[in-house]
């Protein structure tokens, strides 16, 4: 029986692919050269300042701004001092509460409407009030507008109204130096 190992084709049984010392070189250096080549591109990949998706520019200074103005602004301060700027309680009404009262959205009492306002008006213009300017039901706080507490006091009052109360226009906010002052006097 021949020994299999013993055949013209191979002369070691240990014999690899490499066969000179140049390329035991090549070997060498290639092995040594591509892993580092290779962290230097991830390095670079992952260091990189710039990497929007094609056709993003959702990290630009204007795309940012834009997103946060919603919460980033100071909302516009009211001179309480001055009534002629204030709006009154139709104003209000027709400006804000109108587009559920009017109609009776969502179960809002329509305006005028004395058996939709009858039990609300017996709770009194205080619970009103509080309703409307912290919500109820459907209603956001403020009706979702933008009007002073006095603006909407007087919406409430004008809408009650039409609906069969009696109650009286609330007495106008007291400025702060005048409250201060009114305070301080003897």
């Amino acid at each position: 029986m021949a020994d299999s190992h013993s055949s013209p084709e191979h002369d070691s049984p240990h014999e690899g692919p490499i066969k000179t010392p140049k390329q035991l070189i090549w070997a060498v250096a290639f092995a040594f050269l591509v892993p580092i080549i290779g962290i230097i591109l991830l390095a670079n990949f992952v260091a990189a300042e710039n990497k929007p998706g094609a056709g993003s520019d959702a990290m630009t200074a204007a795309a940012i701004a834009k997103r946060i103005a919603p919460v980033a602004g100071v909302p516009e301060v009211k001179d309480m001092s001055d009534l002629s700027t204030m709006k009154t309680g139709d104003q209000v009404f027709a400006g804000q509460c109108a587009a559920c009262h009017a109609a009776g959205v969502a179960g809002a009492p329509k305006v005028g409407d004395a058996n939709a306002w009858g039990p609300r008006v017996t709770q009194g213009f205080d619970a009103l009030l509080a309703s409307a300017l912290k919500g109820k039901g459907a209603m956001p706080p403020q009706g979702g507008g933008d009007f002073s507490d006095f603006e909407i006091a007087r919406a409430v009052v004008y809408m009650a109204n039409q609906g069969g109360a009696k109650f009286a226009e609330p007495k106008p906010p007291v400025p702060a130096d005048a409250a201060s002052a009114a305070s301080a006097a003897p």
